[in-house]
């Protein structure tokens, strides 16, 4: 049993650490790489911008030509130059973070090269999708959507394959896609209504690619299927989607995602609302041949080649044969359930679910972006700050020096401060407490001086800058997905192998896998990919410990007390509403106020700060972060003493409901 519970959590350990190496990997510099740009003719500022940034420049003859490129999607910007000034065209549609570093690239060359610059965007994201996310986070539902009902639909039946099948799992994508649309649309309003119908064939396409592959390998390779689809399409395929623009991924990322469905899923869903849906056949061909593939492999494998029966009863442990990986039909077990049909209805059902509130959580909290009441000091009064305050909700602190502002950014208790002078004003930007706020601070200041006459200067200020291999802040947020996700996989696992949600050493194992998971993705994240500065690695590593511990121990009680159910409930209170709750990389106040309200009370949010704070602003504003985790670490590891030792009744552990519940903490945290 020792050896069966090793083995485990060393699986988990192996997962959760490659989790964290693709995510990191493929998101933590996020730097133009070999991007299409169009030109009209040659111009110094292009070869200035050239030698520093990656492009792959293609020539046109006119501005005409270059917008029907550009609305055809195959450009990510444009420099058209001039008699008497240049144009630089940007396309945030195709990527916002690509266009910042556009902009960036090109004023500067141009303001060394006394060269006048203005600045075209065409394709303009709309105020409900401010940073071009929500292709991203519609990929989120219909990628788990699909992959659930494929594992539930199996759980069902008891069998991958089946004529019947192929129509199941289209009917239901069809059905997971009109709510999703539904949701997304109408519902919260992240597209335009007028993008509804021509979604609603593109999200089927989606999930049926994703479901009906699933359920080929689960067919083919057994129980070890629905491994495999959740490593090639959630981690891996997820971490190479490409939803911040394609070609800001490592050129190994690009090349991998383009083999999976996620990329193409994100490719088709972006073109359909911002470009006319121009150049989608390529995504159109490679999700079709996914579901045409797996549909093939169900009705073949399902009408000619059929798994083997078993007419009696056998022993609830009893193996699977070897013809058979990934089905037992049990008649007399069949008798004392619900009808085969019932239990397909049910099974569909939980997954309609699980993607409805997908879609509803995470699209009503990251759709929209805007900041309400962002922390923000000033020395004195400023006419700057109340024409700024117009556009931008900013919840203003009055400090007596530039010192003592500063001294506030060091304790990370704002996001920004305004030093007026006498002949200048200096507007201070703090990278490490957001990738959006620095952006925001200093377009709308920017304005606000260029209405006023009064001359501005943006400076970053931060106690320790970002690690050189994180520019945008975005690899605390991203480290902590794989570390929530590993948490309750171990949970589940252990609880598996060893048909107990309690025992006289299963709190120890939680928190021994806690310390070496800790360590395996500290060693991961710093050390090798060198996504923070290397000097914390010892703080770091007990707070990631921590945090696993946490979430592994919640699990733990839950699974104790409701069985397989537990692991559910884990999903939906971690994944579901604490990690859209966390505030990430953007920051809590652009979260809407529902999710700014119940985050301080969820582990995800508390997390986040903890180790954004300890390695970025030594270690000031924790301890509330640090009391609630020591508060969620201690009350379950006290629960799950007390239950042990009073042997409280076991919900039976069975290998089909632990199969469901161990199927269901993969997918959940390869958010793109």
């Amino acid at each position: 049993m020792l050896k069966k519970a090793a083995v485990a959590l060393g699986i988990v350990l192996i997962l959760q650490s490659f989790f964290a190496l693709c995510l990191v990997s493929a998101l933590q510099l996020l730097v133009l790489r070999n991007t299409p740009f169009g030109v009209t003719g040659a111009s110094p500022v292009v070869n200035a911008v050239a030698s520093k940034v990656s492009l792959d420049t293609r020539s046109y003859a006119d501005e005409s030509a270059v917008m029907e490129a550009i609305g055809q999607s195959k450009l990510y910007g444009a420099y058209l130059p001039g008699q008497a000034s240049d144009t630089l065209i940007v396309v945030p549609a195709k990527s916002f973070f690509g266009r910042v570093e556009l902009e960036a690239a090109f004023e500067d060359a141009a303001k060394k090269l006394d060269r006048p610059l203005t600045v075209k965007a065409v394709k303009p994201l709309p105020k409900y999708d401010r940073l071009g996310g929500v292709s991203g986070l519609l990929l989120i539902p219909l990628l788990i959507g699909g992959y659930l009902a494929a594992v539930l639909l199996l759980k069902a039946t008891r069998t991958a394959a089946a004529p019947w099948h192929v129509a199941m799992l289209v009917g239901y994508s069809t059905v997971g896609a009109l709510l999703t649309d539904l949701i997304a649309g109408p519902g919260i309003g992240a597209y335009s209504n007028s993008h509804f119908w021509p979604l609603l064939p593109c999200f089927i396409l989606i999930a049926a690619s994703v479901s009906l592959a699933a359920a080929a390998f689960q067919r083919l390779l057994g129980p070890a299927g629905t491994l495999a689809v959740a490593i090639l399409f959630i981690i891996v395929g997820g971490s190479a989607a490409g939803g911040v623009g394609v070609t800001l991924l490592p050129d190994y990322w690009q090349h991998l995602g383009a083999v999976f469905p996620p990329q193409h899923a994100i490719a088709l869903v972006r073109n359909v609302i911002y470009f006319n849906g121009n150049n989608i056949t390529t995504p159109l061909i490679v999700l079709g041949l996914y579901a045409l593939a797996g549909g093939i492999v169900i009705g073949y494998l399902g009408r000619w080649r059929p798994v083997k029966r078993v007419g009696a009863a056998a022993p609830a442990d009893a193996p699977d044969t070897p013809d058979t990986p990934d089905a037992v039909d049990v008649p007399a077990a069949r008798a004392a359930g619900p009808k085969p049909a019932v239990r397909v209805l049910v099974a569909l059902a939980i997954a309609a679910v699980m993607q409805c509130l997908f879609t509803v959580n995470y699209m009503s909290s990251a759709h929209e972006p805007v900041a309400t009441d962002m922390p923000f000091g000033t020395v004195g009064r400023s006419p700057l700050l109340a024409a700024t305050q117009r556009n931008l909700s900013l919840k203003v602190t009055q400090y007596p020096s530039e010192q003592a502002a500063k001294d506030a950014i060091d304790r990370a208790e704002i996001y920004g401060a305004l030093i007026p002078g006498q002949t200048s004003n200096t507007l201070l930007v703090v990278p490490t407490q957001s990738d959006v706020a620095p952006l925001d601070l200093a377009a709308n200041f920017e304005i606000a001086a260029k209405k006023l006459g009064q001359p501005l200067s943006v400076q970053q200020y931060a106690p320790h800058p970002l690690a050189k291999k994180d520019p945008f802040g975005l690899v605390v947020s991203l480290m902590l997905v794989p570390l929530l996700v590993g948490g309750y996989m171990a949970s589940t696992m252990l609880r598996t192998v060893t048909g107990s949600a309690t025992g006289r050493r299963r709190l120890t194992a939680l928190l021994g896998f806690s310390v070496l998971a800790g360590l395996a993705v500290n060693l991961v994240v710093g050390p090798w990919l060198q996504g923070y500065p290397l000097e914390k690695f010892w703080i770091v590593w007990p707070i990631l410990s921590l945090i696993v511990a946490v979430v592994a121990l919640v699990a733990a009680v839950l699974q104790k007390l409701l069985g397989a159910a537990g692991t559910l409930v884990t999903v939906i209170v971690v994944m579901l509403f604490g990690n859209p709750s966390s505030g990430g990389a953007n920051g809590v106040p652009y979260l809407p106020t529902f999710w700014t309200d119940i985050g301080p009370f969820l582990p995800p949010r508390n997390a986040y700060i903890l180790l954004r704070n300890t390695i970025y602003f030594d270690g000031h504003g924790t301890t509330q972060a640090l009391v609630v985790l020591l508060v969620y670490l201690a009350v379950p590891a006290i629960a799950l003493a007390l239950l042990d030792r009073f042997r409280t009744p076991e919900i039976p552990v069975t290998r089909e409901t632990e199969a469901e519940a161990t199927a269901l903490t993969v997918p959940v945290g390869g958010l793109p």
